[in-house]
């Protein structure tokens, strides 16, 4: 087969103790998933059932990257969250038999430009520009189920410059992993290589470029990213 422009290459990550690596295919994120930081962003977590929203693929940039400083925003945040790769993919799959659809688990950082964000959610628009912007999908290496076993209990930390940020726990998921995938299955197909990006704990907020991220969470190594210049050049 033969194309008129060159094909992009195919985003991926690195799996741990591997040189396979995981092709990524879409990205979706679960919107406002842990109850505080349902509440800082002004929302009441025990009304609303779970949202979805997508970035690109090739948005995913991996551990130890420097970000480039995104234009069009003056606050861009940090998200801490965990990252489920699926496997196997299903329509309208079980709750009880969605964790069978699982390869493995990573640690990701949903960046945002969130003043582009706030105006979306004003007027009533999409999200796009504040979160499927270049760059905006940090996740780190994929470890497979079975060597860091299903993901379900224990704390995920954010920190800048080494000042704690995010301290929550994965216990606190508004809505489980199982849950997430069978809710998400009834509207669309999962196929084997989708992320899904669980959601953030309170404590979100802005970096300015040079702040270091690093986030923690527990059975997987840290996921550290460092704010570049503003794309262009500018300091």
């Amino acid at each position: 087969m033969s194309y008129v422009i060159d094909p992009p290459a195919q985003p991926s990550l690195p799996v741990v103790n591997s040189e396979a690596r995981f092709p990524v295919r879409r990205i979706f994120c679960v919107g406002r998933n842990y109850a505080a930081h349902a509440r800082e962003m002004g929302k009441d977590p025990d009304r609303e059932p779970p949202f979805f929203f997508t970035k690109p693929a090739d948005a995913i940039m991996e551990n130890g990257a420097t970000v480039p400083y995104p234009p069009q925003t003056e606050n861009l945040h940090y998200e801490a969250e965990l990252v489920v790769a699926i496997g196997r993919g299903g329509v309208d799959i079980a709750e009880a038999d969605a964790l069978y659809h699982v390869w493995g688990y990573a640690t990701g950082n949903d960046l945002t430009r969130r003043d582009l964000q706030q105006v979306a959610k004003d007027m009533g628009r999409p999200w796009d520009w504040g979160k499927a912007f270049d760059h905006s999908a940090v996740v780190g290496p994929v470890h497979p189920v079975g060597a860091v076993g299903h993901l379900c209990a224990g704390p995920i930390r954010l920190t800048v410059n080494g000042a704690l940020r995010q301290d929550g726990d994965l216990k606190d998921l508004i809505w489980s992993i199982p849950e997430v995938i069978s809710i998400l299955s009834r509207s669309m197909a999962l196929r084997p290589g989708d992320l899904i990006m669980t959601g953030t704990p309170a404590g979100v907020g802005a970096v300015t470029p040079g702040d270091v991220m690093v986030i923690s969470i527990a059975g997987l190594p840290d996921l550290t990213t460092t704010i570049g210049p503003r794309a262009g050049g500018a300091a």
